[in-house]
């Protein structure tokens, strides 16, 4: 296990709880790219396959973890746009 690769999935795995908790409350996607959480889910996704494939170890709990984070940040950033589809059209009546 690499304790490098663990770390950097720790640090950015630690980012991710505080955008899904913004996300939820706020009920707004200001700063928010779903193309870039889709880039990264993409990434977290291939680290899977190749611990799966080439090097597993215990740091794939990592990989999935951080890739559970990222998406429910999309599931949010899906209602969210609903939200704020739904508050536009109100206005306009």
């Amino acid at each position: 296990m690499s304790f490098f690769e663990a770390l950097m999935l720790l640090c950015f795995g630690a980012a991710w709880p505080f955008s899904i908790y913004k996300s939820y409350r706020s009920r707004q996607n200001s700063g928010k790219s779903v193309f870039f959480l889709g880039i990264v889910l993409i990434g977290y996704i291939s680290g899977i396959i190749h611990k799966i494939f080439y090097n597993f170890d215990p740091v794939i709990y990592l990989y999935g973890l951080n890739g559970i984070m990222v998406s429910m940040d999309m599931i949010l950033y899906f209602r969210n746009r609903r939200y704020e589809r739904l508050d536009n059209t109100a206005s306009y009546r």
